[in-house]
């Protein structure tokens, strides 16, 4: 039974925003301890748990891999922190970030300049179809 000082896995979901099966993997691969157990089997978390869940949803949101996040969180568990290795690991991922925007916008380019290509109704040889290939 959940306690003030210690809450269930629901309850821990609804607090961070984070679905149920999401913590149980971020658990399972070590992004979250092990959580303790009540004596009927259920997980129960502490406040810690949500604090650190909170940054790596966030990370997540960010687009940071998992290995970057658990690079991240060892960072951020040591007493002396140091900003010179979160930067380096924020710095490549930025770098990646902006690839694949240039990557983006080169397909939005494609995108509409086919898309206004394309006539209305039954066209033999629709150019957007045409640009993806034949199927027969």
């Amino acid at each position: 039974m959940p306690t003030k000082d210690a809450f269930a896995i629901g309850a821990l979901s609804e607090e961070t925003g984070v679905n149920i099966e999401t913590i149980r993997y971020y658990e399972r691969i070590g992004l979250l301890r092990k959580a303790a157990r009540s004596a009927a089997g259920y997980r129960l978390y502490r406040a810690g748990d949500v604090a650190r869940l909170c940054f790596v949803r966030r990370a997540r949101d960010l687009g940071f891999s998992l290995e970057d996040v658990r690079r991240l969180l060892a960072l951020a568990d040591r007493e002396s922190r140091s900003c010179e290795g979160a930067k380096e690991i924020a710095e490549a991922h930025l770098e990646e970030v902006r690839a694949k925007l240039v990557d983006l916008r080169q397909m939005e380019r494609v995108l509409a300049a086919t898309v206004k290509a394309c006539g209305r109704g039954a066209v033999p040889d629709c150019p957007l179809l045409g640009s993806l290939g034949r199927l027969t």
